[in-house]
């Protein structure tokens, strides 16, 4: 072999190298299996599945925006300010997350309200905690609506003096039938730091018919009241029937001895419900204090509501009442409502 074809055989050794490594350092190294956002259909829809885990997640919520008519009082005639019209407007963001376990679907639930208004009503520009929960089958726990919070179709209706608390819940649901129990904290609302409130509700639905009796005992007063709920399928809506009774004003009742109200929702097409309501106060608590008193004397409210969905999402709710009260002005009052869901 000669000194040419020596140098040659290098040259051609030393680029197949260099190819080879040049090469390799452009390979891309194989990517990871992307987990693209799957749909979880066990617990309805809107709900996906947290990626690498076995729970379900539903986002939701509101933007509202509404305007308040007639005077700006509490709900006996206290006045809060001058203004009678007020505008504020609302978001509103729910995480509902679940899953199946051994003991029934686990559920962890939060909402939120962002609320923005203009006047200087205290609170009423601030971000709070709608609701923040627990729920493991029928046993829930946490901060949550409680079976008072259940009113009638439309807005005339009052049947609740509080309805949200810290509390630990258990309902057995048979289906037609439930039966629940719940212990409340009702801290801040009765005279002491140390407030207990005791719920109990039997529930019965067949067919186009549903009755609820409920009953809540505040441990601090020594008070209670029972409340009664009736609703019906008649014709094209729905007839609802409440009628409650307190021993004393409590944390559950406060605003009368006795009351009866009733709405019937007239579904004049898919997108048009109109339901007039009314409700009838005996024995009224002027204090509307759960360590008040009934102090007589009596009154009354009758309105109306007005719904309608403009679009998949959208919707307007238009409210007027007139109240009559011993002891205070007649009032007219209500609200004109723009709400986008989703």
């Amino acid at each position: 072999m000669n000194i040419k074809s020596l140098l040659l055989g290098s040259a051609a050794a030393l680029a197949a190298v260099s190819g080879a490594q040049a090469a390799d350092a452009i390979v891309a190294a194989e990517p990871e299996p992307m987990e693209y956002v799957r749909v979880c259909d066990a617990f309805g829809t809107g709900y996906f599945y947290i990626p690498g885990t076995e729970t379900c997640l539903k986002i939701g919520g509101f933007i509202r925006v509404q305007g308040d008519f007639g005077r700006d009082e509490g709900a006996w005639g206290g006045s809060v300010h001058a203004s009678d019209w007020d505008v504020f407007s609302r978001a509103y963001i729910s995480f509902d997350a679940k899953s199946d376990t051994e003991f029934g679907t686990l559920t962890g639930f939060a909402a939120i309200e962002f609320n923005a208004d203009n006047d200087t009503d205290a609170g009423d520009s601030r971000i709070d905690v709608d609701e923040a929960y627990i729920q493991l089958g029928g046993l829930k726990a946490g901060f949550f609506y409680s079976w008072w919070d259940k009113g009638l179709n439309g807005e005339t209706d009052d049947l609740s003096s509080n309805s949200e608390f810290n509390s630990i819940a258990y309902l057995y649901d048979g289906g037609t039938f439930q039966a629940g129990i719940a212990v409340d904290e009702l801290q801040g609302i009765t005279s002491s730091p140390n407030g207990v409130g005791v719920e109990g509700i039997v529930s019965a639905a067949l067919g186009g018919v549903a009755f609820d009796l409920l009953g809540g005992f505040d441990t601090e007063v020594e008070e209670g009241a029972i409340r009664a709920l009736l609703s019906a399928d008649v014709g094209p809506g729905v007839f609802q029937l409440a009628g409650i009774w307190a021993s004393d004003p409590n944390a559950y009742w406060a605003l009368s001895e006795w009351t009866v109200a009733a709405s019937y929702r007239y579904n004049v097409t898919e997108k048009f419900a109109i339901t007039p309501g009314v409700q009838y106060f005996d024995n009224v608590n002027l204090s509307d204090s759960p360590i008040g008193a009934f102090g007589g004397g009596d009154g009354w409210v009758a309105g109306v509501t007005l719904d309608y969905q403009i679009t998949e999402g959208l919707a307007t709710r238009v409210s007027v009442d007139y109240e009559d009260f011993d002891g205070r002005e007649d009032e007219v009052s209500g609200f004109i409502r723009l709400q986008r869901d989703f």
